[in-house]
């Protein structure tokens, strides 16, 4: 676990990790969620859609964005003021997901970095990105 603090938080400060998504990962997220939409339950369902096989809840990607920002960027001292993500395209169980933060802003007046995010596959797809906004101790 990294602990930039707001002084240390400078814009172009990057970080990233990466995770493989698994099937246990989609049935504890519909476990936690409910979300039992045919599109990540069903491949039949999801290939007739034209996907080749069930398509990764969307939110289960772009919760890696509190990993990124929890763990990796800032680290322990963040409490996450906000999170704005866009999909870009579909993520399939099997994928390695690179999740990438970078600095962009620092407010010491609010105390508050805001981190450029992106998560791409392992083709190097971006896959998600946002933007969020994290909230540090002085």
């Amino acid at each position: 676990m990294n602990h930039y603090t707001l002084a240390e938080m400078t814009p172009g400060l990057s970080e990233s990790f990466t995770v493989t998504v698994t099937e246990e990962m989609m049935a504890q997220f519909e476990a936690i969620t409910g979300d039992v939409s045919p599109i990540h339950m069903d491949a039949e369902y999801a290939q007739k859609r034209g996907y080749p096989g069930r398509v990764v809840y969307g939110m289960l990607g772009a919760s890696f964005f509190s990993t990124l920002a929890g763990v990796y960027l800032p680290g322990e001292h963040c409490l996450l003021h906000g999170v704005e993500c866009k999909f870009a395209k579909p993520v399939f169980i099997g994928d390695t997901l690179t999740i990438t933060g970078t600095v962009v802003n620092v407010s010491e007046a609010v105390a508050e970095a805001e981190i450029k995010a992106v998560i791409t596959n392992q083709d190097g797809k971006r896959v998600t990105r946002g933007i969020i906004k994290a909230g540090l101790a002085k």
